[in-house]
């Protein structure tokens, strides 16, 4: 088998009849006849869309070739046509946990199932080591309903919505698996993920991707693999405290939805990975005395544009290509203060959610399905948070200042759920919005918005930072800073902004006290702030359940 990469395509090859003008191309870049080439796998496909004159693929190709063995190493050594590449394929060999040595007497907890407490419940099951996984939020089939009813108008449920629940808050995005981490777990928690029911084009695409309405299928799937390899999963319960005896974790306490009492559970390993909107778990964590400190975060709102303005910017002529699908952006500029603001978490085609949590508070978030077919594009735009912008010396004055804005914008909107919205040249002209426009983006915003000034919403240096970037952002995208883009507020919730500190050896939270490790708990993933998105909090997952393996293995207390 070998391996072609960076091989130009043309777009009618991405169509489902273009595998005659992929194998031509294969063949003219290897410099042999087309009759050698057998099967033929895609392995990585991207759009090259620097020259809008001139939009292409480039993609990688796993082939058999139909030669002799010697004629297939002889191609191998040769080379083929630059900028083509080509070398023996190594096939994917599959992940596998460490082995448990020893059963220990106690098994590990687990505290949430967002991508970090899902992929480290799902490693240490396979293990064999039978973890016990709490989630306050509802199983993913119900949470779905808790959602909906929010989305028509019902209540809100403070413990099942967008934030909370089985799958985190990554359930309701665009499901996107890129990262920047260069970690060789990445290729592992795509093909987990493709096992447990994900598309098997999130194994060749450059930015792939699940979609919020395949994400719920592959997470239910994943739930049924801890289930079937020995651990236990309870939703609607919440981890209430901790307990520790010589500075190492003795138990944890644990309270299901309607109990009148907590259930006391004996552990001495705990995974903490609460999802960066568990502010009351965060105060157990500094309560119980382990060390946390501040990080950097953002704040912001969400801005909305035809997605069809989007496919022009980045497309050109060949937006309507029927292989090209909705096209996204990434956009960053840096303000002459310093500050940055940039685009995140970008859902083509998709609508902006209500993610809400907390009883009397607004805040927005973006999804998109996997077909990526809304009318709208969607994005974040935030502005960073650094210490100065932060009151007092509380480590949890983060959580404070996203908690403002969200009562903020729910005064804003009338007290109720509906957002606070606003057009752009309003914005940027420092009017209030009055009224929908006609022939303008129409808000996709499930609960209604309420047209106003964000100003009035915003803190200061947030609108400042927004009204000086969204004229450099259009000249990057041409478009962005269009007059009738909807901005509507507040996305608050984009990372955590704390970081629950831990050994990089061991992995383990650090005793405030003391500053040492040993304490038993292991902080995981975006809300212990360790994550940035759906991949790299997947991948903290494995990187923990590992280093809960590890520790089993150092003291075991019961040989199989």
């Amino acid at each position: 088998m070998l391996e072609i990469s960076n091989l130009r395509l043309p777009l009618d090859a991405g169509l489902p009849q273009g595998e005659s003008l992929v194998r031509k191309a294969v063949a003219k870049a290897l410099g042999v006849d087309a009759s050698k080439i057998g099967g033929l796998r895609l392995s990585k496909r991207s759009v090259d869309a620097r020259k809008k004159n001139d939009v292409h693929f480039v993609a990688s190709y796993v082939l058999e070739y139909e030669g002799s063995p010697e004629e297939e190493a002889a191609v191998a050594e040769r080379g083929c046509r630059p900028p083509a590449a080509v070398k023996v394929h190594k096939p994917y060999a599959g992940y596998e946990p460490p082995r448990i040595e020893a059963r220990p007497d106690l098994r590990p907890v687990v505290v949430g199932t967002g991508p970090a407490g899902l992929f480290a419940a799902w490693a240490l099951a396979k293990a064999g080591a039978r973890p016990l996984v709490v989630e306050r939020g509802g199983c993913v089939e119900d949470r779905l309903r808790s959602v909906a009813r929010f989305n028509e108008g019902g209540a809100l449920d403070p413990e099942s919505n967008i934030q909370f629940g089985e799958g985190g808050a990554g359930t309701f995005s665009d499901g996107k698996l890129t990262t920047n981490i260069k970690n060789p777990r990445c290729k592992d928690v795509l093909h987990i993920f493709a096992a447990a029911g994900a598309p098997e084009e999130i194994l060749w695409q450059a930015k792939p991707h699940i979609g919020t309405d395949l994400l719920v299928g592959v997470v239910r799937r994943m739930r049924e693999d801890i289930i079937e390899a020995g651990g236990e999963v309870r939703f609607d319960t919440r981890l209430e405290s901790m307990r520790f005896s010589d500075g190492a974790l003795a138990s944890v306490a644990i309270k299901a939805a309607g109990a009148a009492t907590c259930e006391e559970v004996r552990t001495d390993r705990l995974v903490l990975a609460c999802g960066h909107s568990a502010r009351d778990t965060f105060e157990a964590v500094r309560d119980a005395g382990l060390l946390m400190e501040r990080k950097p975060f953002s704040v912001g709102v969400r801005i909305e544009h035809p997605q069809k303005l989007i496919d022009k910017a980045q497309y050109g002529k060949a937006a309507s290509h029927p292989a090209l699908g909705a096209a996204d952006y990434k956009l960053a500029v840096h303000l002459e203060d310093g500050r940055g603001v940039y685009t995140f978490c970008m859902c083509p085609g998709g609508e902006v959610v209500c993610a809400a949590s907390e009883e009397g508070g607004v805040c927005v978030n973006g999804m998109s399905r996997f077909a990526r077919d809304g009318v709208n594009a969607n994005s974040a735009v935030l502005v960073g948070v650094d210490e100065s912008d932060l009151e007092g010396d509380d480590v949890l004055a983060g959580v404070d200042l996203q908690r403002a804005m969200e009562r903020a914008a729910f005064r804003a909107a009338g007290s109720t759920y509906a957002a606070p919205a606003q057009y752009v040249d309003d914005f940027l002209a420092g009017r209030s919005s009055e009224a929908p426009r006609e022939g303008a983006v129409a808000p996709s915003y499930a609960r209604g918005v309420a047209w106003c000034d964000l100003r009035g919403v915003l803190p200061e240096f947030v609108s400042r930072s927004l009204a000086s970037a969204l004229p450099l952002l259009d000249r990057r995208l041409r478009g962005f800073s269009t007059a009738d883009a909807v901005m509507t507020g507040v996305e608050t919730r984009s990372s955590s902004p704390v970081r629950i500190v831990r050994d990089k050896a061991s992995m383990q939270a650090l005793s405030a006290a003391s500053g040492l490790s040993g304490t038993g708990v292991f902080p995981c993933g975006e809300g212990a702030g360790y994550a940035g998105g759906i991949m790299s909090a997947a991948v903290d997952g494995l990187r923990v359940a590992e280093a809960v393996i590890a520790s089993m293995n150092e003291s075991p207390s019961l040989e199989f």
